[in-house]
């Protein structure tokens, strides 16, 4: 009669769920135990100090790059947000009943344009 009866959660699964947590645990930290992180790389304290914006900046650092002194302003904050202000307002500026993007060439070739921008922009950054 007793062997019919189901499991209940406590103490019969809690100790399962308990058991693989502990494994888990136990093989993460022995996993970084045996094989840690390396430091990274070496730092030159003696090189002139050259601050870059990570990757997903590196668009806007090469804009601010073509409008130099009083212009900075433009390229780092007016140009970035007419783009962002384009994309935002998309849904709102093409109203056209047609789904597909044969009937609606403007704003793909705006969305393609602007994305192409931003990647040219980031490569000419990384050389």
């Amino acid at each position: 009669m007793e062997q019919n009866r189901p499991k209940t959660f406590y103490p019969y699964y809690f100790f399962e769920v308990a058991v693989v947590a502990l494994f888990t645990i136990e093989t993460v930290l022995l996993l970084a135990a045996l094989f840690p992180p390396s430091p990274g790389r070496e730092i030159d304290l003696s090189a002139p100090y050259a601050p870059r914006p990570e990757w997903y900046f590196l668009f806007l650092y090469q804009l601010t790059k073509y409008f130099p002194g009083s212009w900075t302003f433009v390229g780092a904050v007016i140009l970035p947000a007419l783009a962002f202000s384009v994309v935002l307002l998309a849904p709102f500026l093409d109203r056209s009943a047609d789904r597909s993007l044969a009937g609606r060439k403007i704003p793909a070739f705006t969305g393609l344009g602007l994305l192409l921008l931003v990647i040219i922009l980031t490569v000419l950054a990384i050389l």
